[in-house]
């Protein structure tokens, strides 16, 4: 009997939920025996999400159960499980366990493994707090400042307590505050690839995930609808949108992801970090990123130094292809930035803006992606045969002389 595959059915158990829908369509889902459920976290080598999946679990369960299963991992996701640091000195468990509270408080058909608020050795714990909220009242943890905030359903905590005062436990068995910290049930996923991967990665991802969740939110708008995604967990996962994008992280996240290029699947030699679960990479060819600067005299000399500064940061991970025109690409200025150069900040040519100059030039040299360093003062470009990435300044980005629906990243 064929393993069960969750790709031919995800679409059907997420049919009346459009925001999940759009986050699904995004994320890499494989089947593993490897582990025991489900999981998500970051690939360590293209800063990718994935979700792993058992199939003989999945086949077990309901389609309300899959389809909850599947909001549980995506919840994980926007809600920066993921890709944040974990609170320092907790345990790793304890913290799962948090963030699974978090997210199970609005999930409703979860499998019997579920955590969920208010049952279990959880019956004296209220729904819709956050993960910190949750993990200020663990065994064993000292309560932080951030416990007796709002949760979710801006409801106060006490510090030290479980739960609010006078609430009464609907589930059975023992309480939380009854167990020991090695008691303590296991999550009803499988978080260990989240500590599998290196901060760097995960920033790059979690920049990712903003364009994630702006796409999925413009699909769930054209539908005027977010599914079962209710108004409290919709303001969490607006608040990724409104953290200030690290521009450098961006520009660093395009080139690395551009890097894919440079390696191919092999079946032949065993990945050292996830045997039998990623396939193994060999070299292919090098990777081809071209930096357009625009040299008109309207884009300052501060910028171009500061996008210089960082670009000297980047080269000790890439080599890139630099590109200065106005008007024009003048051939005998485009040059090399080798791996581990670095370069002095200039300005070779004077004249205007024209962004057809450089792209077509990108485009017929067979480059892996584009970055343009610019005013955006000039007519909209022709398309670019790689992905394209735009970098000005806050006054620019919000009075361009074009629409485009490529990224604009401010430097500030």
């Amino acid at each position: 009997m064929a393993d069960f595959d969750l790709n031919i059915h995800t679409a059907r158990l997420l049919m009346d939920e459009p925001f999940f829908a759009a986050i699904s369509r995004r994320i890499d889902k494989r089947a593993s025996h490897a582990i025991p459920t489900a999981g998500v976290m970051v690939n360590p080598d293209t800063a990718q999400f994935e979700m792993l999946y058992n199939p003989d679990f999945f086949e077990k369960l309901t389609d309300l159960e899959r389809a909850d299963v599947l909001k549980h991992e995506f919840y994980h996701i926007t809600f920066l499980h993921v890709t944040d640091r974990m609170p320092e000195g907790v345990k790793p468990q304890l913290w799962n366990i948090a963030a699974d509270l978090a997210i199970n408080s609005h999930l409703s058909n979860l499998p019997e493994r579920g955590l969920i608020p208010g049952e279990g050795p959880f019956k004296d714990l209220p729904r819709g707090k956050s993960a910190e909220w949750y993990l200020a009242q663990m065994p064993g943890v000292k309560p932080g400042p951030d416990e007796g905030e709002e949760g979710e359903e801006g409801e106060k905590g006490e510090p030290g307590q479980a739960g609010a005062p006078g609430q009464e436990g609907k589930g059975k068995g023992k309480s939380m505050s009854d167990l020991a910290e090695e008691d303590m049930p296991d999550t009803l996923d499988d978080h260990s690839g989240w500590g599998k991967c290196s901060q760097e990665m995960k920033d790059m991802a979690k920049e990712r995930l903003k364009d994630i969740i702006r796409k999925a939110g413009e699909d769930c708008a054209k539908n005027n609808s977010w599914g079962s995604v209710s108004a409290d967990c919709k303001r969490k996962i607006m608040k990724v949108l409104d953290t200030k994008v690290d521009w450098k992280k961006v520009l660093r996240y395009f080139v690395k992801t551009s890097q894919r290029a440079n390696r191919s699947s092999s079946i032949k030699r065993i990945n050292r970090r996830y045997a039998y679960i990623h396939p193994g990479k060999r070299s292919n060819r090098v990777a081809r990123v071209a930096i357009s600067i625009d040299q008109s005299g309207s884009v300052s000399d501060q910028l171009l130094s500061r996008f210089f500064a960082e670009l000297n940061k980047l080269s000790e991970i890439a080599e890139f292809v630099v590109i200065p025109f106005d008007t024009h690409v003048e051939e005998s200025l485009v040059y090399t930035w080798k791996r581990g150069q670095t370069k002095a900040t200039e300005r070779v040519l004077h004249g205007g803006t024209c962004f057809d100059a450089p792209t077509d030039y990108v485009n017929k040299n067979n480059f892996d992606g584009h970055i343009i360093l610019t005013d955006m003062c000039a007519p909209k470009p022709q398309s670019s045969k790689c992905q394209r990435m735009w970098m000005t300044t806050t006054e620019f980005a919000t009075r361009p002389y074009f629409e485009t629906k490529e990224r604009v990243v401010v430097v500030d």
